[in-house]
């Protein structure tokens, strides 16, 4: 992939993790295709900014103490609107060559499949774009929130997922309302997980919401061929979906719509996604 521009470090983000290790390692033979993985990462839109042709921006981090040579990164925005707020914060900056630079600037979504996917492909390219994820901060702090209220370490966590289980640590399933398929749902909201858990509660009033980091998710996805990986799905998060309908058409990225859900009263009793 192409690079718009390297505009150094001092509009760098943090709180970001690089995906090269997630994305890009090699799959177990026992681990679900990568096809599948795929279809089920692009569920999930994920924002990036790139000038009309699509060619993403991009920043360059310094070389490391042990030698390496400088890495070019692109931030991949969780959140459309943060990704809005922040190619507005670039456009406030004075530096006339980036002023000029950034007019053309647009947020562009795309399925997460295909940044991982893009990683794979250029695992062994020594220029490689690597990718940053950008959490969108009201579901970060939520999560963060609900880890420290059962005592569990916050440490490490970057985009959090959201996924309501039973007492017993199985998994809530639902049906989908349009095929009647058994899904165990995995949200990128909170407030989406919320909103299914506050339907189980009457049948199962035990159910609280896990929260996972989507690296685990994925490793999970990378190193198991478990039965039960074949009914996960990734959920986007409802505001996510909001904001991309609001956008012109040619900006729409091939992702499905949030699921219909229905309870389905059942557990699935899952290998746990790594933490």
């Amino acid at each position: 992939m192409k690079s718009l521009v390297r505009w150094g470090t001092t509009l760098g983000l943090v709180g970001s993790t690089l995906l090269a290790t997630v994305f890009s390692g090699n799959a177990p033979v026992l681990a679900l295709p990568d096809q599948q993985i795929t279809e089920k990462l692009n569920e999930v839109p994920v924002f990036l900014i790139t000038n009309p042709q699509g060619v993403p921006l991009t920043r360059t981090l310094p070389p490391a103490q042990n030698g390496q040579k400088s890495t070019t990164v692109a931030d991949v925005f969780m959140n459309g609107q943060e990704a809005q707020a922040f190619l507005e914060q670039l456009r406030k900056q004075k530096d006339p060559k980036l002023v000029e630079m950034v007019k053309t600037l647009q947020v562009k979504p795309v399925p997460m499949g295909m940044v991982y996917q893009k990683l794979r492909e250029d695992r062994n390219k020594p220029d490689r774009v690597l990718f940053a994820l950008q959490p969108g901060q009201q579901d970060l702090q939520g999560a963060i929130t609900l880890l420290r209220q059962k005592g569990q370490e916050v440490k490490g966590l970057i985009v959090p997922v959201f996924i309501v289980q039973s007492a017993d640590k199985g998994y809530v399933s639902v049906k989908r309302k349009s095929n009647n398929q058994e899904i165990v749902p995995l949200f990128l909201s909170k407030k989406d997980a919320q909103g299914l858990l506050n339907q189980v509660k009457k049948d199962i009033p035990k159910a609280e919401i896990q929260v996972v980091d989507i690296e685990g998710v994925i490793q999970t996805l990378q190193q198991k061929n478990d039965e039960w990986l074949k009914q996960v799905t990734l959920v986007p998060s409802s505001e996510s979906l909001e904001y991309i309908s609001k956008q012109p058409r040619t900006n729409a990225p091939n992702t499905a719509a949030t699921p219909n859900l229905k309870p389905n009263n059942a557990v699935t009793p899952p290998t746990q996604p790594k933490k």
